[in-house]
């Protein structure tokens, strides 16, 4: 797996900081950030759940937060992963 980084969050001291790769192969996503199962699991039973999904989070899967500073850097990293599977169609 090759991972093409794009972008880390601004002003955060490089210390754990929110970040964006694009994986080469797959134009998949990958996001480094803040957990956030506390906050989802606060949700659970509440009206704000998501219909049609399963209670509660996978073993393999993670919840993660992105910061607002961050919404430019993953927009960016969209649109690498767009152009990464436009380039393996042809």
């Amino acid at each position: 797996m090759t991972l093409r980084f794009v972008g880390i969050a601004p002003n955060t001291g490089g210390e754990g900081s929110p970040t964006v790769w694009v994986e080469e192969g797959s134009a998949d996503l990958v996001l480094q950030g803040e957990g956030a199962e506390a906050l989802l699991l606060q949700m659970i039973g509440s009206t704000q759940w998501v219909p049609g999904h399963a209670m509660g989070v996978s073993a393999h899967e993670r919840v993660i937060r992105i910061p607002a500073r961050m919404v430019p850097i993953v927009r960016e990293a969209c649109d690498v992963a767009e152009r990464a599977q436009r380039d393996t169609v042809r």
